[in-house]
């Protein structure tokens, strides 16, 4: 009891930087960790009490929780959290492993020149993936809010928040039923034969030479059609019933937030890691493996002067890690305040990469098996390009396997049905976060329930005869683009507006760490400035969009541009209402500014952690008033102070 009646004096105090005659020998706010209670020294509790008035579901227990939390803290107490940190672990390891990493990966490499393309993105990993990976952590743990309400920290951003969620939406929708697609081949897969392998007859009457994993997924799956000049089709009932199930099995984990996908996070993370290994070793075994591996691993060292190569490096980081969407901000959000995510960081962009490259090796390890069994060394002729390289190359290759392609073939479309089930349930749960920030009052599994019939519904868009068509269409203007452009924002907003000087800042208060010139150079530049040549270069090379030989008609390509502004144009939209907020008595340039400021109750959601991190800042722009103000002394104050 005693502890509770100093409670007002270390409310006030933080031991990050103030020394005290009763602090406690754990310096970082926030921090619990158990070999604190081991190594000989017992923390004060009102210290650690106040420190982690944020933790509902970290490794201490519900009696420990501080008494101001019951009280006023009502901020941190109705905000839910996981179970124990490593849920948090294995569920940004099931969002950001998916489909980019084993499908994607090893195809944009092939198309990039094998072992051309690993160095690239290797560089691009270290320069862009890690420190926005890093970053986005850090904003989630450090201000428990979700992805729209972190821009708390400057309110005329906002918008980003708001865009991101509608290109997050978007994805999530189209990314559900290539579940639906997995899920077929999945039960198909239990054939006695392989319905994708004898479809050569068909495939032979085409005009056009194509193989039956081919033939089988465009006419057979798809019932695809040449063009949508007359319309996009009917849904396929298989698929239709295939989609219900994949959105069935998505709310079932969300159902009580990240209390359920927590506990599932283990398996989704996990076991597509059991399978890849077994694909491994079956992969090495076939003859002619070894050159496939080789021309993955090999350099192609005047590849590396091409543009192309970079902008796909880029894009493959940029969208295998899932920065830039809200997804990291949301989960991290859920944390205790004190977790360390600095080695969280690390570990997921490590895993993602090792699992890219693994994944690297088994796909061309069966490619040099099927340029063997072709008599050919070129590794490249042998598979197809395009959106379906998952349901055509890879069923072609394992059709082609002597022993037992089906036992492989269930392997491998459930490897990707969990793949893909762990990444749509970080989108759908980053829209659930954003409604439950903004309602509430609303129960969770009410809002879960919302947001899986209007994805189902949507999503029978995309298992029509035209459905790709329009999957094409929506994914670059509504998806890949919009996320583009706001990520340029968002690091903007974060590295400039905010600063990466108070950034860091929070992080010492936070973790009680010095942030690195190494982050600091990538927040405030590097970045921002690769992200910027991106987008310059996208548009330059910019040509209309085709599906396969199809040109869309120019009506499609206007809806395509004015989706694109309307998800960019959220920063304007939501900037004014955030200027029109600020005191009325201020002239408009002066609105403008305050509107780039944080709002007063910005920071830790636990009020006595919020007491002490006010004081903290207090301290520092005591410090500053001494300092000089002229703007080259502000932008290496910025970067370096």
């Amino acid at each position: 009891m005693e502890s509770r009646n100093n409670n007002n004096n270390n409310g006030f105090v933080n031991q990050a930087f103030v020394g005290s005659l009763n602090a406690s020998n754990i310096s970082i706010p926030g921090a619990y960790k158990s070999k604190d209670l081991t190594n000989g020294n017992k923390p004060n509790p009102a210290t650690s009490a106040a420190a982690t008035g944020a933790e509902t579901g970290g490794t201490g227990d519900a009696h420990n929780q501080p008494e101001l939390e019951m009280g006023e803290g009502q901020q941190g107490k109705q905000r839910a959290s996981w179970n124990n940190d490593i849920e948090f672990l294995m569920s940004c390891i099931a969002l950001s492993v998916g489909l980019g990493n084993v499908w994607r990966f090893p195809f944009t490499a092939l198309e990039n020149g094998g072992g051309a393309f690993v160095i690239p993105y290797l560089i691009v990993l270290i320069l862009v993936g890690k420190p926005v990976y890093y970053m986005e952590m850090l904003l989630g743990q450090f201000s428990s809010r979700g992805s729209v309400k972190v821009y708390d920290f400057s309110p005329i951003m906002r918008g980003i928040g708001y865009g991101q969620v509608l290109a997050t939406g978007i994805v999530t929708t189209y990314y559900a039923t290539l579940m639906a697609l997995t899920l077929r081949y999945f039960v198909d897969s239990f054939y006695p034969t392989l319905p994708w392998s004898y479809c050569g007859t068909h495939a032979a009457q085409t005009t056009v030479r194509t193989t039956s994993a081919e033939f089988y997924f465009t006419n057979i799956i798809l019932r695809e059609k040449e063009s949508i000049d007359d319309g996009i089709g009917y849904p396929s009932w298989s698929l239709a019933l295939a989609l219900a199930i994949a959105w069935v099995i998505i709310a079932s984990i969300m159902f009580k937030g990240v209390k359920s996908s927590g506990k599932a996070s283990y398996f989704l993370a996990l076991f597509p890691y059991v399978v890849m290994l077994i694909l491994l070793v079956r992969a090495l075994t076939l003859p002619g493996a070894f050159d496939g591996v080789l021309y993955f691993l090999r350099p192609q060292w005047h590849k590396l002067l091409e543009a192309q190569v970079w902008y796909a490096a880029v894009t493959q980081v940029f969208f295998s890690l899932a920065i830039c969407f809200g997804n990291i901000i949301m989960y991290s959000s859920y944390n205790r305040f004190g977790h360390n995510i600095y080695r969280d960081a690390n570990i997921v962009t490590t895993l993602d990469t090792f699992t890219s490259l693994l994944s690297g090796v088994i796909i061309f390890g069966i490619l040099g098996n099927l340029a063997y069994e072709n008599n050919t060394t070129d590794i490249a002729s042998v598979v197809n390009g395009g959106p379906g390289l998952a349901f055509i190359s890879y069923p072609d290759a394992i059709a082609k396997f002597k022993v037992l392609p089906q036992v492989f073939s269930v392997l491998f479309f459930l490897m990707l049905f969990v793949l893909g089930i762990g990444s749509n349930v970080g989108m759908a749960s980053c829209l659930t976060t954003v409604i439950k920030d903004q309602f509430g009052h609303i129960k969770n599994w009410m809002i879960v329930v919302a947001i899986a019939v209007i994805g189902y519904l949507l999503g029978l868009l995309y298992i029509t005869p035209g459905g790709q068509f329009v999957l094409n269409l929506l994914d670059f203007y509504g998806a890949t683009f919009v996320a583009l452009v706001l990520a340029i924002f968002e690091l903007v907003a974060i590295g400039w507006v905010y600063g990466v000087k108070r950034l860091c800042r929070d992080v010492q208060f936070m973790l009680g760490i010095k942030t690195s010139l190494y982050y600091r150079i990538c927040w405030a530049v590097v970045t921002p400035l690769l992200m910027f040549t991106i987008l310059i270069y996208t548009l330059a090379r910019y040509e209309p969009l085709k599906y396969k030989d199809y040109t869309y008609q120019s009506g499609v390509y206007v809806f395509g541009w004015c989706l694109s502004a309307f998800g960019v144009g959220q920063v304007l939209f939501w900037a004014i209402p955030a200027v029109r907020r600020q005191p009325s008595n201020l002239s408009l340039c002066a609105r403008i500014r305050k509107a780039f400021e944080p709002l007063p109750n910005w920071g830790p959601a636990d009020p006595g952690t919020l007491k002490r991190y006010q004081l903290y800042v207090q301290e520092g722009q005591a410090n500053a008033i001494f300092q000089r103000s002229s703007i080259w002394h502000k932008i290496y104050d910025n970067i370096f102070g």
